[in-house]
């Protein structure tokens, strides 16, 4: 988590707590970003906030901060100055602050827990998301659950079991927690829905409305919505479940960062395997994410990769979970320094450092385009994005800059871009479900029948 400068608002002008203050200066934080700027002093007074912002610019930070001091000042324990040090590790090795006495001012209340919900789309934001909660509640005295599907089952269902003040996670596996009655939705104090419209894309949204159902009414809770856009259906479900909600626009003269530096080459389909590897070689980029359309293009691409010389890994949506966290892992500590991936990995992925995405393929959703750049120039940084107008993808090129407001400098393919590349074997292709080819019918085809006419009506 990197500090953005962006506006001059600073924290500590904020009413935030000092054990969050000092949280925040240990992380480097001095000066909010835009959608920190326009929503925290509104969320801090207790109003309900649906906030439009892009990834990258802070919203993961100030719903955290927000859900912190509300729980706060609901009466939550806060460290003082004397015990601040000492710290007790959890069974996960996770820290936290030791359990002290509440404020003077304060009376003592018996926890009834959990007190904050947070949902995510996606497994690796809400790893990310419990990343960043715990070291922006490095001296205050809560406990997180993450809870996401695909792996841990017992290990999560005990962790929601020990009495945790917050639970991060993805919808199906909190539902499922919830249903066999591990944990009561009867005391949530603040909840948060993070990406929304992703919420909607990957059909979540019946068990949006099923969690929030069973919380205590809207006014009796702090909500937040956060969303790359706040559409008709997004804006809709926050009027529904929120207690009238501020929406906020963080608005920018274009959809995709500045600090991002947007070309496109033209290749024919033949050239596109020596020119990403001419540009691989000429670059050296330390940490890249190169884009494709289909998981088969993604394992022929790590294949090539791999054959000349780069460490690669592929990343697609039936990756299993274990496997999955194991390559992000390696990509974050350079083991692997190119990560080639589909589109379910467009969204969710925060990763720091990464200097260049190339979309191999041009995306077919103009949304996308904005998502997969959106992985360089990351909280202040800057980035490159490099664009293949190959002729399967090349229709989708006119819609994007249009979505985005720009044209895109188109660069020229010369020679010594085009690298002489190493061709590997093919990998065998998995058996049929139906059995082995070799033992099917030899029979041809039936002939297709003839078109319907009046006199051939069918």
């Amino acid at each position: 988590m990197k500090q953005t400068h962006l506006t001059e608002t600073r924290f500590n002008n904020l009413e935030l707590s000092d054990s969050i203050l000092r949280s925040l200066n240990e992380a480097g934080f001095t000066f909010c970003s835009p959608i920190q700027d326009k929503a925290l002093p509104l969320l801090l007074r207790d109003k309900d906030i649906a906030g439009q912002a892009q990834t990258g610019t802070g919203k993961t930070a100030t719903f955290l901060l927000a859900l912190f001091q509300h729980l706060l000042n609901d009466g939550q324990a806060e460290p003082d100055d004397e015990e601040d040090d000492d710290e007790y590790g959890d069974d996960d090795g996770h820290t936290h602050a030791k359990i002290i006495a509440p404020r003077a001012s304060t009376p003592p209340k018996t926890k009834q827990n959990p007190r904050a919900l947070v949902l995510a789309p996606t497994r690796e934001l809400a790893i990310q998301i419990h990343k960043d909660a715990l070291l922006l509640s490095k001296h205050l005295d809560l406990k997180f659950a993450l809870v996401y599907g695909g792996t841990d089952y017992e290990k999560q269902r005990e962790k929601i079991k020990s009495n945790v003040d917050i639970i991060i996670g993805t919808p199906g596996r909190v539902i499922d927690f919830y249903k066999q009655k591990i944990f009561s939705l009867d005391h949530i104090k603040a909840t948060v829905m993070d990406e929304a419209d992703r919420m909607f894309d990957l059909g979540f949204i019946k068990d949006i409305r099923y969690l929030l159902h069973r919380m205590p009414p809207p006014d009796q809770r702090l909500n937040m919505l956060f969303s790359a856009t706040l559409s008709y259906k997004v804006t809709e479900l926050a009027y529904e479940h929120m207690n009238n909600p501020v929406l906020i626009r963080i608005e920018s003269e274009e959809v995709t960062s500045k600090a991002i530096a947007q070309s496109a080459f033209c290749p024919s389909n033949e050239q596109k395997l020596p020119l990403l590897i001419g540009i691989l070689n000429q670059y050296q980029p330390l940490r890249s994410i190169i884009f494709v359309n289909t998981k088969r293009c993604a394992e022929q691409l790590d294949d090539t990769l791999n054959a000349n010389g780069y460490k690669t890994a592929a990343l697609s949506g039936d990756v299993p979970q274990d496997k999955r966290q194991r390559l992000l892992n390696d990509f974050q500590e350079n083991r692997i320094t190119l990560l080639i991936a589909t589109d379910v990995a467009a969204r969710g992925l925060h990763i720091a450092d990464v200097s260049h995405v190339f979309n191999y393929d041009l995306p077919q959703d103009v949304e996308d385009y904005v998502h997969r750049i959106g992985r360089t120039a990351r909280f202040g940084a800057s980035g490159e994005a490099i664009s293949f107008v190959c002729e399967q993808y090349a229709y989708s090129m006119p819609d994007i800059e249009s979505y985005i407001g720009q044209k895109i400098p188109v660069k020229a393919i010369t020679k010594d871009l085009l690298a002489d590349i190493i061709i590997p074997a093919k990998r065998p292709r998995p058996p049929r479900p139906n059995g082995d080819r070799s033992k099917r019918s030899s029979k041809p085809y039936p002939p297709k029948a003839p078109p319907t006419t009046p006199e051939n009506p069918q």
